[in-house]
């Protein structure tokens, strides 16, 4: 298992890889956050500041606090105050137009941040959201291959919650067509707020009278919401859940059994190569030439110079990806669990 860890943490860190480029220091990165509700944007903050300012360059950043009509303000903020460069995180993938526009027009570079932005020249920096997807539905279909499945996706302005849904989709049509699977609720969760998939959640309990025998649930965030549901009407840990993001608490829940699979997204590795990029297109690159990009065809008809790294599924199986990685302490992992019934926690 050890030479298993080692061998995706190479492969991960081999597709992450930048080129390192001769750059000027002293630059403004404006970075935009949606909000911080989320474990996970702390962290790809913390990586991101520290790359910003480990190459000389300083670091801005606004939290538009789950607003659209902030996000718009804040981005301004950020060219009033000298950026060259953002990146955004955008709130709502249309809303934000109007901010980029004006960002390109006055020759500042955007990269969009983990979620889609639908303008050609904005850059796109993700992790393959449609493999996400299909690995949040092997994990769900290994534990249960027949029966009623509920579908908590994300939030419906964010254009990551349709691309999830489509690669879940990618894998579960045939058992859908066949009659083993059947769709007996499916909703966007407003904002990811982990309230509203609870709520989402109650629904489809009460609608199908608690027969409910899979949860697809987008990230971890929403997976918490629903499994709350789910430990009300006594159901959590005999109810397979999805994830992804590798939030602490979802990887507890992994080790406890009431969460199936997180697709971990190293934040650490996203909000490191945004700096980078950001850096090297502030520079006057080219985004044609920044290593690795490749051609995004969006569902707009868009063509966007794009980056996507690679994500793992993380399940009970090998939670030491995770811990030898230095993601998460064992401590966290393990907390609560019964001695002998995880490997990872041995």
């Amino acid at each position: 298992m050890k030479k298993f860890t080692t061998a995706i943490l190479a492969g991960v860190a081999m597709t992450l890889s930048l080129s390192a480029v001769a750059s000027a220091k002293d630059k403004v990165i404006g970075v935009s956050w949606s909000n911080f509700q989320e474990e996970r944007w702390k962290t790809d903050e913390a990586a991101m500041k520290a790359a910003i300012e480990a190459a000389g360059d300083k670091y801005i950043s606004a939290d538009a606090q789950s607003s659209p009509a902030k996000q718009l303000t804040d981005v301004e903020s950020l060219i009033s105050q000298g950026a060259n460069a953002l990146i955004i995180l955008a709130q709502d993938a249309s809303a934000i137009g109007p901010a980029v526009d004006k960002a390109v027009a006055e020759g500042i570079p955007v990269v969009g941040y983990d979620r889609l932005i639908e303008n050609k020249d904005a850059f796109y920096l993700t992790f393959d959201n449609k493999e996400v997807g299909r690995m949040q539905a092997k994990g769900v279909l290994a534990a249960k291959p027949e029966g009623n499945y509920v579908f908590i996706k994300g939030s419906g302005a964010d254009p990551n919650a349709d691309f999830l849904f489509a690669g879940q989709m990618e894998v579960l049509k045939e058992a859908v067509d066949a009659g083993k699977i059947k769709n007996v609720g499916e909703a966007y969760t407003d904002g990811w707020l982990p309230a509203n998939a609870q709520k989402n959640m109650e629904q489809f309990l009460t609608a199908n009278d608690n027969k409910i025998d899979a949860v697809v649930a987008s990230n971890d965030g929403a997976a918490g919401g629903a499994i709350a549901a789910l430990q009300a009407q006594g159901l959590a840990g005999s109810v397979p859940v999805s994830g992804q993001d590798g939030d602490h608490a979802a990887l507890n829940r992994i080790a406890l059994g009431t969460q199936t699979v997180s697709v971990w997204k190293d934040a650490r590795e996203l909000g490191k190569n945004a700096a980078e990029i950001a850096s090297q297109l502030a520079d006057g690159k080219k985004m044609e030439e920044i290593a690795n990009v490749t051609k995004f065809k969006t569902p707009g008809g868009l063509e966007l110079n794009s980056v996507f790294l690679t994500p793992v599924p993380i399940t009970k199986d090998n939670l030491n990806v995770v811990i030898d990685a230095g993601w998460v302490g064992k401590d966290v992992v393990c907390q609560g669990v019964a001695a002998g019934s995880v490997a990872a926690c041995n």
